[in-house]
Order: structure tokens, then C-alpha cells, then sequence
């Protein structure tokens, strides 16, 4: 039986728009170690006639197996001018794990899906307006959830976790300011949104539309502040970031096609400390696997590689060939296995990462319907 998710009056106001959607999980439904994902590894197609998640079974040797395919109840969308990455942006699929849940969202619908994960299996338990236009990307930590809209300016809308449901707070919703009307959209939206390792800070990246990096510091009850905190990094069109330690991140670059790492200081403002080149093209996306980074670039299709050392110092590790349009990437939890797609013919490739953090290619899947998408996590 179908029911429409309760958001108080303030937020249906703010949002003007009405969650929907089939029967969603009870409490903990998601919860507990039987509900883990163990082996799988979950990729979001992006379709524009009808976005889905799709499952993999992973065998210990890290090959992967397709399970099934689950629609999210949403459309897929492409913004003006890209190519192998229709959304151009990092964290569009994010894995809750301590609800269990995963969320998917739907760029052409403005919403977000959310599913209860049970092993490789996934459940449709709602449906949620995404609280502006064009959604990109997801940030969890503890119960609060963000989702970054990529059009209109940019903005951020706030969640929090309630009996395997989110519920969006009007109190958390803040625009971004950026030109609606820069061309073209894919290299002048907002990337990505994402908490600080410490969980008190949440960064959004701008690309070229702001060639900056924000900072929302939070309040003890994850409300953002009016504004965030713009520190400008003039050319370096930030993309997609993974964390370092409590407050610092590593960044890709694609204006000069780099990775930086960055100091996000108490005050909001972020410091670049240091920047490794990757001399490849279309620097977009990373992952970390251990003490191991990986880039993605698109232009290139390949991936470079580097070790984190002391004083998050960074050693080359060389390139290594995908198949073509190198897009978002994701990382076992234990570090040993890379799983990345490539958005022209919509493959996905699985390697195995090596204790020197070289990789070995374990072969590749076509993930049906998504050439272009972005969305990929291997919990």
C-alpha cells in the first residue's frame, strides 16, 4: 500500500513539492549485520527514460556477477554540453551504513530515491523531492543527509534519517549563488557535497561556475550556516573530493588537471597545501582505496594513481587504462578492489588493487542503459 511521506507544513511550504511513494521500511529495517552489503556493488544508470540502480554480486576474487536492476521511480538528466558525464558530478549513489539505506537521485525528476539494502537486494521504500533542481549529489553523516541541486544558481537541501526515511528540514536549505545562466552547464554546476571527516563542516565544490570551494559550518544540530565560506581557487575548476583525516580533503582539479589537498580551517576557509599533476585530461573524480588514490580522467580514459604518505605527501603511481570516458570510481571498504565507470559506452570495470597500489584488470560489465551515468558505490 502506497503512502505519502509527512513532511511538516514549514517544509511543504519551502519545497512545494510532495514526497511519494511505496511502502517504506520500518524502523531499523535496514539495520544490523544481516542487512550489510557484503559483496556487492550497486551502479546508477543516469537513464533520462527511466534512471536505475544496478546490482552486482562481488566474488572474493573481486569479478562481479549483475544481480538485478531496480528502478528508482525517477528519470535520469543530462546537462547541456556533456558528454560521458551526464551529471557531472561526484556522489550522486551514496550508501548510508548506518541506516542501511542507499540514495539514488533523480536529476531529471528533482528527486531522490531511497532504498533499504539487504545484501545485493534492493527495496524502493520512498521517493522525496529534492528540495531545488537538478539533483547531482548526496552527503551522509550520522542522520543528516544533503543533496546538492546543480541548476538555478545551485543550492543544498537538508535531511534528517527517521525510521528509514528522510525528512527534509526547511531550516537547511541554503542557495549557492551562482550565475543560473553560465555556459555550458556541465563545466559551471556545483560537483559535489560532502561532510568533513570530523562531521562539523559540509563543503560543496563549484567547478568553473565559481572556481571555488564552500564551507557550511554547522551548528551542534546540523543546521548550515546563512552563507558559506567561499574560498576561491582561481582556474582549478574543483570537482570531486574524498576526505583526509577530520578536516582536510583530497581534491581533483580539472582546470589544470591535478589533485590538491586542502586544510578546511575551523573559520570555514579552505588552504591548499599541496598539488600533484596528473599530466592526463579531464581530471574529474576520486577514490580512495586504503592509502591509495585514484583519479579518473575522462578525457584521457584512464586512471591515475598515487600513494598518501606522511603528511598526506603524494607519490606517483602511473596511469592505468579503461575503457573509454573514465568517470566516478569506487573503493571496497577493505581498500583491495576498484570498481569504475566509463560513461561513453556505459562499462564498468573492476580492478584489483595490489599492495604497491598498482591495479589488475579483472574485467568489465556493460551496465545496461547507462552510458553517460554517474552513481557508484562497493561497500
Amino acid at each position: 500500500m502506497q503512502r505519502i511521506t509527512r513532511l511538516g507544513a514549514a517544509v511543504a511550504t519551502a519545497l512545494a513539492t510532495t514526497a511519494v511513494l511505496a511502502p517504506s521500511a520500518a524502523a531499523g529495517d535496514g539495520d544490523g549485520p544481516e542487512h550489510r552489503p557484503h559483496h556487492a556493488v550497486f551502479v546508477q544508470t543516469d537513464n533520462p527514460a527511466g534512471n536505475q540502480v544496478v546490482a552486482y554480486r562481488r566474488d572474493d576474487d573481486g569479478r562481479l556477477t549483475r544481480a538485478a536492476g531496480y528502478d528508482t521511480e525517477g528519470l535520469g538528466g543530462v546537462l547541456d554540453g556533456s558528454v560521458v558525464d551526464h551529471l557531472a558530478s561526484q556522489g550522486s549513489l551514496t550508501y548510508d551504513e548506518k541506516h542501511g539505506l542507499l540514495y539514488a537521485v533523480n536529476a531529471g525528476s528533482n528527486t531522490v530515491s531511497v532504498f533499504a539494502v539487504h545484501g545485493e537486494h534492493l527495496r524502493l521504500c520512498q521517493v522525496i523531492a529534492s528540495g531545488g533542481r537538478f539533483p547531482v549529489s548526496v552527503a551522509v553523516h550520522g542522520d543528516a543527509v544533503y543533496v546538492l541541486n546543480a541548476l538555478d544558481g545551485g543550492s543544498i537541501q537538508g535531511y534528517t534519517v527517521v525510521d528509514g526515511e528522510l525528512v527534509a528540514q526547511a531550516d537547511r536549505h541554503r542557495g549557492l549563488g551562482l550565475d543560473p545562466n553560465a555556459t555550458p552547464q556541465f563545466t559551471h554546476t556545483p560537483a559535489q557535497v560532502g561532510f568533513t571527516g570530523a562531521g562539523d563542516q559540509l563543503v560543496v565544490t563549484t567547478k568553473a561556475g565559481g572556481n571555488s570551494i564552500d564551507v557550511f559550518n554547522l551548528d551542534r544540530t546540523g543546521v548550515p550556516a546563512a552563507t558559506p565560506v567561499v574560498t576561491v581557487d582561481p582556474g582549478a575548476v574543483p570537482f570531486g573530493f574524498v576526505q583526509n583525516g577530520p578536516h582536510g580533503l583530497f581534491v581533483t582539479e580539472a582546470g589544470p588537471n591535478a589533485v590538491a589537498t586542502f586544510t578546511i580551517n575551523p573559520d570555514g576557509t579552505a588552504t591548499k597545501t599541496a598539488s600533484a599533476a596528473t599530466g592526463q585530461s579531464a581530471t574529474c573524480w576520486i577514490a580512495a582505496a586504503g592509502r591509495f588514490l585514484y583519479a579518473s580522467n575522462a578525457g584521457s580514459s584512464n586512471l591515475s594513481g598515487y600513494r598518501v604518505g606522511r603528511q598526506s605527501r603524494l607519490t606517483s603511481l602511473g596511469t592505468t587504462a579503461t575503457d573509454p570516458g573514465t568517470v566516478d570510481a569506487a573503493a571496497t571498504e577493505d581498500g583491495r578492489f576498484l570498481y569504475v565507470q566509463t560513461g561513453l559506452n556505459g562499462i564498468l570495470d573492476a580492478f584489483r588493487v595490489d599492495r604497491d597500489g598498482s591495479l589488475t584488470a579483472l574485467g568489465s560489465e556493460t551496465v545496461p542503459g547507462a552510458a553517460g551515468g554517474e552513481g557508484i558505490v562497493a561497500p
